[in-house]
C-alpha cells in the first residue's frame, strides 16, 4: 500500500529535483562551449545560487493580488510535476499510467498558459503584465502545434497512453515515421517554457516579464518550475518520438535517461543558437508556419496509419 501511494510522488519529486539540477548543470556547459564565459563552477554555482535565493527576501509590490502572486510559482511547479508523472520510464515504472496521458500532458499546456499569466497580471505591475499578455498571444499556438504532433503520434498506436505510444516504435522510431513532429515539437518546448531565444514572457527587454518583480523563495521555485517543465518536455519527447525505454542491452529506465540528456542537451543548444524574433514575428510565425506544418504532419501521420 505505502508503495503504490508514495512511490509515484517520491519518483515526480525526483525528477522535478535532479531535472531542475541537470537543466542548470547542461545550460552552463552548452554556454561554455559556445563559448559564453560562466561565473562560477558548473557544478557548484546552480546549488549556490538556489541557496542564495533561500536567504532572500521576497520582493513585494504596491497592491498585489498576494494570494495569486505566491500561489502562480507553486501552480506551475504543481504542472510540470503533472506532466512529469506520465512519463514512462519502462513498461511497469511509470508514477501515472493513464489511458489518456496525451490528454493529460495537453491539459497541462493549457492550464500553463492561464499561471503564466496569473503570475504576471497578479504582481500589478507594468511589466509583469505585459510579459504576461505576450505569452497568451502565443500559446494557444504553442498547444495546437502540440496536440497535431501528439496526435500523430498517438494514431500509429491506437492509443492516447504513453506507454503503447512507446509500444508501437518497438520495429520504427516515431522520429523517423514522423520526421516533423520532434523538431516542431522542441520548439514548442522552447516557447512553453520561455527558454533561450523563445523567452518572450520573461525577457531582459522587459527587465525580467512576468518575474520581474520576484524574488527569494519565490524566484527559486518559479526558475525550479521552468526547468521542471523543460525536463517534462524533454521526457515527452524522447516517449513519444525515440521509442522511450527502447533499446539494446542497457536497462529500459537507462535508456530513458539518456534519450532524457539527450533531448535536453538540444533543446539548450537551441535555445542559444537561434536567432531572436520580435514578439509579432513569432507570432507569426507559429500561426502560418508552424502551425500548417504541424497539421501537415498529422495528416502525414493519418496517412502512415491508414496504409
Amino acid at each position: 500500500m505505502f508503495s503504490e501511494l508514495f512511490l509515484p510522488v517520491l519518483m515526480v519529486i525526483f525528477m522535478l529535483v535532479v531535472g531542475g539540477y541537470a537543466v542548470a548543470v547542461l545550460d552552463r556547459l552548452v554556454a561554455s562551449a559556445l563559448g559564453t564565459p560562466q561565473v562560477g563552477g558548473i557544478w557548484l554555482a546552480p546549488l549556490a545560487r538556489g541557496a542564495w535565493l533561500l536567504t532572500q527576501h521576497a520582493n513585494a509590490t504596491e497592491a498585489p493580488d498576494w494570494r495569486a502572486w505566491r500561489l502562480a510559482p507553486a501552480l506551475y511547479l504543481a504542472l510540470a510535476a503533472g506532466g512529469l508523472a506520465v512519463v514512462p520510464w519502462s513498461a511497469s515504472l511509470v508514477a501515472t499510467d493513464l489511458v489518456t496521458s496525451v490528454v493529460l500532458w495537453g491539459s497541462v499546456e493549457a492550464l500553463a498558459t492561464v499561471v503564466i499569466f496569473l503570475h504576471g497580471w497578479s504582481a500589478n505591475s507594468l511589466l509583469a503584465l505585459i510579459g504576461g499578455y505576450r505569452y497568451v498571444a502565443l500559446g494557444l499556438s504553442y498547444i495546437l502545434i502540440s496536440m497535431f504532433v501528439l496526435i500523430g503520434v498517438a494514431l500509429p498506436a491506437e492509443s492516447l497512453q504513453f506507454t503503447q505510444v512507446v509500444a508501437s516504435q518497438e520495429g520504427l522510431w516515431n522520429v523517423i515515421r514522423q520526421p516533423l513532429g520532434l523538431p516542431l515539437f522542441l520548439i514548442v518546448g522552447l516557447g512553453m517554457t520561455f527558454w533561450g531565444s523563445l523567452n518572450l514572457a520573461d525577457s531582459t527587454d522587459l527587465a525580467g516579464g512576468t518575474a520581474a518583480e520576484i524574488s527569494g523563495p519565490p524566484r527559486l521555485v518559479w526558475d525550479m518550475a521552468r526547468a521542471g517543465m523543460l525536463v517534462a518536455f524533454s521526457g515527452v519527447a524522447a516517449t513519444a518520438f525515440l521509442g522511450g525505454w527502447l533499446g539494446p542491452w542497457l536497462p529500459g529506465p537507462l535508456w530513458m535517461s539518456l534519450k532524457m540528456l539527450a533531448v535536453l542537451s538540444v533543446l539548450l543548444l537551441i535555445g542559444r543558437l537561434l536567432p531572436r524574433l520580435a514578439p509579432e514575428r513569432c507570432v507569426t510565425l507559429m500561426w502560418v508556419v508552424l502551425l500548417p506544418l504541424s497539421f501537415i504532419d498529422l495528416v502525414w501521420a493519418g496517412i502512415g496509419a491508414l496504409l
